[in-house]
């Protein structure tokens, strides 16, 4: 999550055991949570490149869900609440805006059957998206993938100031109060660190990875169009006043 800066090279597969077949077309949505389970996860070098890599980075990028930092000034953008937040009301809009060419990065990882594979993760409920909407028009938002207690960012985009940003906001309220305790990230970018994002070295990702696949998490206990204070106050970022007395 987070594809402003230059990703490591994919290594090719097959990758420990995980056969590519021939085409990607036969690849499987069982096939696909299998690698998340196994801690490796899909990329392609390019848009129009049908090839599918796995990546298994030695330190892995997640961010801590009790130790999410919100910067003072995202905080009153939050709480501002410039967007309206939606939860998986355009899932595929929002891949395709990420797979979408920008100035700063003319192709993506995001190749088609790649973008096959999780509409249909989607259909199955483990892919969603939190996006944000201004006058009817989506701005920014995010997608990943939700298995047990783990949540799986993919990837962001955003077209009005801060919008990816307030949607990872609430992103990370909804899996604190879902009781998920695991948001990976793949890779730790400079952008994401002001959030709190760390590396952590393989074998300890892969043992939070197997606590949190142990457990379930609901990625619908949030209600759907909670406003910025309640996220906030989800993910103990809220004003004084607007935080619950202790009694």
């Amino acid at each position: 999550m987070g594809r402003n800066t230059p990703l490591p090279t994919p290594a090719p597969l097959p990758y420990n055991g995980l056969p590519m077949r021939d085409t990607p077309d036969e690849l499987t949505v069982e096939d696909l949570l299998t690698w998340y389970e196994q801690g490796v996860f899909p990329m392609a070098d390019a848009r129009e490149d049908e090839r599918i890599f796995l990546i298994d980075p030695a330190e892995r990028g997640v961010i801590p869900l009790q130790g999410f930092h919100t910067p003072k000034r995202l905080a009153r953008t939050v709480r501002q609440d410039p967007y309206q937040i939606r939860v998986d009301s355009a899932f595929e809009q929002v891949v395709r805006e990420c797979a979408a060419a920008r100035p700063d990065r003319p192709d993506t990882w995001i190749n088609r059957p790649i973008e096959r594979l999780y509409k249909e993760l989607f259909m199955r409920g483990h892919g969603h998206s939190v996006e944000c909407w201004k006058d009817g028009q989506l701005v920014g938002g995010l997608y990943g993938v939700a298995h047990g207690a783990a949540f799986f960012g993919e990837s962001m985009f955003s077209r009005e100031r801060d919008a990816s940003k307030v949607a990872l906001v609430h992103l990370v309220a909804r899996l604190t109060v879902g009781r998920f305790t695991l948001l990976d990230t793949q890779f730790l970018t400079e952008h994401l660190s002001q959030f709190g994002a760390v590396d952590i070295p393989r074998a300890d990702y892969r043992r939070r990875l197997r606590k949190a696949l142990e457990h379930e998490a609901d990625f619908y206990r949030f209600p759907a169009y909670a406003d910025g204070e309640a996220a906030l106050l989800a993910i103990g970022a809220a004003t004084p006043a607007a935080r619950p007395a202790l009694k």
